[in-house]
């Protein structure tokens, strides 16, 4: 893993937003364990909130959405929205903490779900990859979050990995929310076109850009117009040429462009249409 950050790229010609990031761990409120070398290089850059802020603002990244992933995490994005009008957050506990997705644990998600600033419940979902909860959790977990999201009116960001299937079993058995959001999307063509017919939104990240990842080129170009969104998950996901190291969101040009070349649109046009869409899924800025 690179310590050296990545170089800032071209600006973009039309603002965008980053719908999925971390900036917690980016700046060093959580501490990154010595196993997580991805948060230690971004960590050790040392930036702040209003720097990251300043970054992403240079390159056309107009705003963001800094997302939960347990009790702690959900407190510090719901103080941070509210002191910074171009930053909004999303409350949950992580399917690999669905251990932890206690009732008390979940009242105070809720809690937070309804202030004005946090848009989001998420993210929340199932993860098949790891083992840090059982199924049994994750599933109780994902259920209670789909309807803190239906009684709070606000955005279901799911984590949804090697889960594809039950993900969206769950979502038609519990009724899904007005709005949701498939985050780092990472299914293919085909479960784009089911995401799509349910009305899902679906967020790509670095991962389209990855010369392995012809599946989820397909997908972005199934996905319609309407149902795009683009983010970083940053510090994690950096989009090529930066694989191994960490991301930011004024990375996010890398992704918007490749996202626009494979769907044969102009960039400022996506652009414009990924900030609609951010409007109809988090609510007007």
């Amino acid at each position: 893993m690179s310590r050296e950050l990545p170089v800032m790229p071209e600006p973009l010609s039309a603002e965008v937003f980053d719908s999925h990031c971390h900036l917690d761990i980016m700046v060093g409120d959580r501490k990154a364990s010595s196993g997580d070398q991805v948060a230690l290089a971004a960590q050790a850059a040392g930036a702040s909130v209003e720097a990251i802020l300043a970054d992403a603002r240079m390159v056309g990244v107009r705003r963001l959405v800094t997302i939960g992933y347990d009790l702690r995490s959900s407190r510090w994005g719901a103080e941070v929205a509210a002191r910074h009008d171009d930053v909004y957050a999303g409350v949950a506990i992580h399917p690999n903490e669905a251990h932890a997705a206690t009732p008390e644990t979940l009242a105070e998600i809720e809690e937070l779900a309804r202030l004005p600033h946090v848009r989001a419940v998420g993210e929340t979902g199932l993860d098949y990859f790891r083992d840090w909860a059982s199924r049994g959790d994750q599933h109780a977990s994902f259920r209670a979050h789909i309807e803190i999201a239906r009684r709070t009116g606000k955005a279901l960001v799911i984590h949804d990995r090697d889960a594809h299937d039950d993900v969206l079993a769950v979502l038609a058995d519990q009724g899904a929310p007005d709005v949701v959001i498939f985050h780092s999307f990472s299914g293919d063509g085909e479960m784009a076109k089911k995401c799509a017919d349910a009305g899902y939104f679906m967020s790509f990240s670095g991962p389209v850009t990855y010369k392995n990842a012809e599946y989820l080129r397909e997908a972005a170009r199934v996905a319609p117009a309407e149902l795009i969104l683009v983010e970083t998950d940053a510090p994690y996901l950096p989009p090529t040429p930066h694989r191994g190291k960490p991301n930011a969101p004024y990375l996010i040009p890398l992704t918007l462009r490749c996202l626009a070349e494979v769907r044969g649109v102009d960039v400022a046009d996506l652009a414009g249409a990924i900030m609609a869409n951010g409007e109809a899924a988090f609510g007007a800025w």
